[in-house]
């Protein structure tokens, strides 16, 4: 059993003297964890020091010990690495001979795949703040790959999504590893060297983030590591290559310490809680044994730790502050509604903020002393009484009280403020765990009152209001072709495109403030993705439902929980829209309160459901978990401690799952429900299957007839593709179906001695006339089989858009037709009964053969009034109608 860590990691190993450090006062006491277990010491391949050290293991220690005895040489960069089994494989570790001027950085390899991070820091600390000052960076160089930018710059530009959600991942472990009062802005730069589109960069760059970190100045209390599992035929795979994730059921990206988790995020195929724990128990396993390499190669060549630059506010000031703002403070927790909360939250900090830092605070031991007393009775004299020398009468000498004023303490308006949030998180907790009620009066498993509503945008394809309590979403989805796909450039595709997109929206207004509006921030590009991943292994494979799907989710009000409120909304706004889902899925964020003896508790951690914005920023944990009631489909992980364990991550799973499906319920009584029909504003889509030699037929030379097509039926848009895939777009069902009977006519494979009556000549050149035998199908009836007779020019007998009767007689190697008129003539040499033969054949002309059209697909639109009884009792609502045509 994996057990959650008490201090810091030199608990499990000797540890270096530059991190034998002491813990903030503000650290969890150690009776909120659980036992430690021992673990086995990690299989550290090679350790080198420059080129010819050698490492050793003794017992649970390794040892560098340099060959001969002799140091390295100091006249070039001293290189160190170590080779650290992940999975099937190792990665290889190198520092100190490239970026030698940072704090720390390293070279990791995995396979031909190379990832660079170093760490910095500010010469002079920033000023104190509630936040530890770190940002992070991480580009992926196309040169990696050996390709450059499309664009006109040639050079990355700003972060990709897919970058955001990278930076993400290495940021989230570190920040609750790093000590409270150390203010010198960190930064962490990651960039990816080298390729090989076989290992993924981004559990790479995790772990090299954690190992820059260690080896640097920061006094960061614990080494951490990151994996990817993957689950392939039903068995877990550490660092799983691109291949083999095609194949997985599952993508999870962890970190953690030797000993606790800090962080999960990913997706699954609805997997069960209890593969989902089997999957994070295998992860950190591997983590321990990286993180163990690490903590060897820390002690060869870490940096001193810069302990001394910690400052923390005065311990007194904890006391003071509680003395003024103890009963106020409980009565503004206890206010149900966010917004009058917080007002009273915020004129409270004032208060406390102008006695300690502007008045001066005077305690109350102080004002009831007996020297306060005293000095309102003594007699002060305004002058002192001159003795003459020799005269003194000891009857004038009196002892006399000094009046003494209450003593008052100033502290820094800065410190007030951090003192007065940790007090107010201290108070909180308190509230939950003693009084079993939180601030809005709920137990630790109930969830909000929920309201949703669809279709309250008329002109949207598809719309639903989810709220949750004081968290509110808008979702809003649009249907459309292939052209309104999001385009992705990544490391080793330009052409990779997403049929299906999810955009998440945070406007100020959502929590009653004013601030910047603009670009997606990273909170809103993570929160997008992980309500994308939620609801994406619901949708119909898209040979079913050929349309781009795009959902906007617009948070109109929060109080936590917004992700998760976009994956309700969203899952509604499908519906509403008509898209076939296999089954809905809602989400719910879980939070915690990990040392509850502190507060009154028995020291069981307690699990909370459906989570507001202040027991999330209070909390100890921020667990977000979509899926139905069979099975999760996306997950992410935040906590604010050093690590937890798997048995309180299994709890937190299990409750999660009771709540989901008391969401889903709720979500069945959505009034107005979903229309689960297409919306007549939505576009009709037809996929039609043709043999892919055809293609150029429907494209034409230079686009010219695919334009042709367009500009005569007015259709959006025709998708024709190299595998025969051709994908219409049309406003409506009549110029859909004029422009597939046309393609049909192209693509159809004619058979000489097929006779087509009634065909329009289209041109006529000296040699002949090109006539139509089907809509944008020509071929050329020569002038000799023009007319039984001799002609000396076509023109002579026919004029353009005269129409006549012909027949095939040849296709030649290019497949150009060759036609002919007089083969339908009367001649006198021929037999009766050859000429009726000739004519009955005629009744196959124009057929279009099974092998040429291979699959056609339509989708219509389809309102309530439309659907048939037994169709709208269905649950999944059926939205497409699949044909085979044999004929135009």
């Amino acid at each position: 059993m994996l057990a959650s860590p008490t201090t810091l990691h030199h608990l499990l190993l000797p540890a270096p003297p530059h991190l034998a450090f002491a813990l903030p006062h503000a650290a969890p006491p150690l009776h909120a964890w659980l036992p430690l277990s021992r673990v086995a010491p990690p299989r550290v391949a090679a350790l080198t020091h420059g080129s010819s050290c050698r490492m050793r293991r003794r017992g649970t220690r390794a040892k560098v010990v340099a060959a001969g005895g002799d140091e390295a040489s100091s006249s070039g960069p001293t290189k160190f690495s170590v080779k650290i089994p992940v999975g099937d494989r190792h990665i290889l570790v190198e520092t100190g001979h490239i970026g030698r001027q940072a704090s720390a950085s390293v070279m990791v390899t995995d396979g031909e795949t190379i990832v660079y991070c170093s760490v910095c820091m500010a010469d002079t600390p920033s000023d104190p703040s509630d936040f530890f000052p770190m940002s992070v960076h991480y580009q992926e160089r196309l040169s990696a790959a050996g390709r450059t930018s499309g664009g006109f710059f040639k050079r990355e530009g700003r972060a990709k999504d897919h970058e955001v959600l990278v930076c993400r991942l290495i940021d989230r472990p570190l920040r609750p590893t790093m000590p409270k009062g150390f203010y010198y802005e960190t930064q962490i730069l990651s960039w990816v060297f080298s390729y090989d589109g076989i290992h993924s960069p981004d559990c790479v760059a995790v772990t090299a983030a954690g190992i820059a970190m260690a080896l640097s100045e920061v006094p960061n209390k614990q080494t951490i590591a990151g994996v990817r599992i993957g689950m392939i035929n039903d068995q877990f795979v550490v660092n799983p290559t691109t291949e083999q994730m095609e194949d997985s059921e599952l993508d999870l990206m962890m970190a953690g310490t030797d000993s606790a988790i800090l962080m999960i995020e990913g997706f699954c195929d609805f997997l069960t809680e209890e593969k989902l724990l089997q999957a994070v128990e295998t992860g950190q396993v591997a983590i321990r044994e990286i993180c163990k390499a690490i903590d060897v190669l820390v002690q060869t060549c870490g940096k001193k730790k810069m302990v001394e630059a910690i400052n923390l506010p005065p311990a007194e000031l904890y006391r003071h502050v509680e003395d003024i703002s103890g009963d106020e403070l409980v009565k503004a927790l206890q206010i149900k509604e966010k917004i009058p909360r917080r007002k009273a939250l915020s004129a409270l900090e004032e208060k406390v903020i102008m006695i300690l830092s502007e008045q001066g605070y005077v305690s109350k031991d102080e004002l009831s002393g007996p020297i306060e007393n005293l000095a309102d009775i003594v007699e002060e004299e305004d002058e002192d009484e001159v003795i003459e020398d020799g005269e003194v009468d000891e009857g004038d000498v009196h002892i006399k009280p000094v009046s003494r004023k209450p003593h008052r303490q100033l502290f820094s308006e800065v410190d007030v403020k951090l003192v007065f949030k940790e007090v107010s998180s201290k108070y909180l907790r308190r509230r939950i765990v003693e009084g079993e009620k939180r601030s809005d009066g709920r137990s630790a498993c109930e969830l909000r009152p929920i309201n949703s509503q669809c279709g309250i945008l008329p002109r949207a394809h598809g719309s639903a209001l989810f709220t949750r309590g004081e968290t509110q979403a808008l979702a809003v989805v649009t249907l459309g072709d292939y052209q309104m796909a999001q385009r992705i450039d990544t490391l080793v595709d330009t052409e990779e495109s997403k049929s299906f997109y999810l955009q998440y929206t945070f406007p100020p207004s959502s929590v009653g403030e004013v601030g910047r509006t603009g670009a997606p921030n990273r909170r809103e590009i993570g929160h997008g993705m992980l309500a994308e991943r939620a609801l994406e292994p619901v949708l119909p494979a898209e040979v079913d439902f050929p349309y781009t799907i795009r959902v906007e989710s617009t948070i109109t009000e929060s109080n936590g929980s917004s992700s998760m409120a976009s994956v309700c909304g969203g899952c509604l706004a499908l519906q509403d829209a008509g898209v076939p889902i296999k089954f809905p899925v809602a989400g719910i964020a879980m939070g915690l309160v990990l040392d509850t003896q502190e507060f009154g508790g028995d020291g069981t951690p307690l699990i909370l459901s459906d989570i507001t914005g202040s027991e999330d920023a209070s909390g100890d944990m921020d667990l977000k978990v979509a899926g139905n009631e069979h099975g999760i489909s996306a997950f992410q992980m935040d906590i604010k401690v050093v690590g937890i364990t798997l048995p309180v991550m299994e709890q937190a799973l299990l409750q999660a799952r009771d709540g989901r499906k008391h969401i889903l319920n709720e979500m069945l009584k959505c009034s107005p429900p979903p229309c689960k029909a297409l919306s007549p504003h939505a576009p009709v889509i037809h996929v039609m299957k043709v043999k892919p030699n055809k293609v150029n037929l429907i494209i034409g030379s230079g686009g010219r007839t695919i334009k042709s097509i367009l500009e005569e039926t007015g259709v959006y848009a025709i998708d024709a593709r190299d595998d025969g895939t051709v994908k219409i777009t049309a406003r409506d069902m009549e110029s859909l179906e004029k422009s597939k009977n046309i393609i049909t006519n192209l693509t159809m494979v004619p058979k000489v001695g097929e006779i087509f009556r009634n065909c329009e000549i289209k041109t006529i050149a000296p040699y002949g006339a090109f006539v139509e035998i089907a809509p944008g199908r020509e071929g050329l009836c020569h002038i000799s089989e023009l007319s039984s007779s001799w002609l000396a020019k076509a023109e002579d007998a026919y004029k353009v858009g005269d129409r006549i009767d012909v027949k095939l007689i040849e296709i030649n190697d290019k497949g150009q037709l060759r036609l002919s008129c007089k083969a339908l003539l009367p001649d006198a040499n021929q037999e009766p009964g050859s000429i009726k033969q000739q004519t009955s054949s005629s009744v196959k002309e124009k057929v279009v053969y099974k092998d040429d059209i291979i699959k056609m697909t339509t989708r219509r639109s389809r309102r309530k009034k439309e659907v048939e009884p037994s169709a709208a009792e269905n649950a999944t609502p059926k939205t497409l109608e699949n044909s085979t045509a044999d004929s135009p």
